[in-house]
């Protein structure tokens, strides 16, 4: 692939890779950095992308991998620091609050839910029962269970993130 093709070809997906790195590393600066190493990626790459059915797919997934190891050579870098500073192995009185009082809106907003999506959630993510299981108790089907469920989750996660945010989407 000659350069202006392949800048024409990448230009086309280069916010998107931005936006994901953005999206999962969260600073502009490190997003920057995770676009550009996968730009790297792809021009070393450059002269195999024309057998790839989908370079926008490749370049996703590369830009997914590269956050991901980054958030996890983070995470191992913190937990370090953390075992450094390692005191006490109880949470605080104030973590204490603040898990009571998260739980208590989950359940204030799982008991808001239709009745069908308030029954799977229970069964599936409290008491963990397969999917198998909770089909043959509400005689339903695993995917109709699945597609509850994920609308049961989807509705939790948005409300605690409008409580979190105080309101302010």
């Amino acid at each position: 692939m000659q350069q202006k093709e392949f800048i024409a070809i990448v230009s086309l997906f280069k916010d998107k890779i931005f936006r994901l790195a953005k999206r999962l590393l969260i600073s502009t600066e490190e997003a920057e950095d995770a676009t550009q190493e996968v730009m790297v990626k792809l021009w070393i790459k450059n002269e195999t992308l024309s057998e790839i059915r989908s370079v926008e797919a490749m370049a996703m997934t590369m830009t997914k991998n590269y956050c991901l190891d980054q958030l996890k050579s983070k995470r191992s870098s913190n937990l370090s620091l953390v075992h450094n500073n390692y005191k006490d192995g109880k949470a605080s009185l104030q973590q204490k609050m603040e898990d009571v009082d998260i739980l208590s809106w989950v359940e204030k907003i799982i008991n808001d839910l239709p009745e069908q999506q308030k029954i799977i959630i229970q069964m599936r993510d409290i008491e963990q029962y397969e999917f198998e299981d909770i089909a043959k108790m509400l005689e339903i089907s695993e995917a109709t269970i699945r597609v509850s469920l994920s609308r049961a989750r989807k509705t939790i996660r948005e409300k605690m993130t409008k409580t979190h945010n105080y309101g302010i989407e």
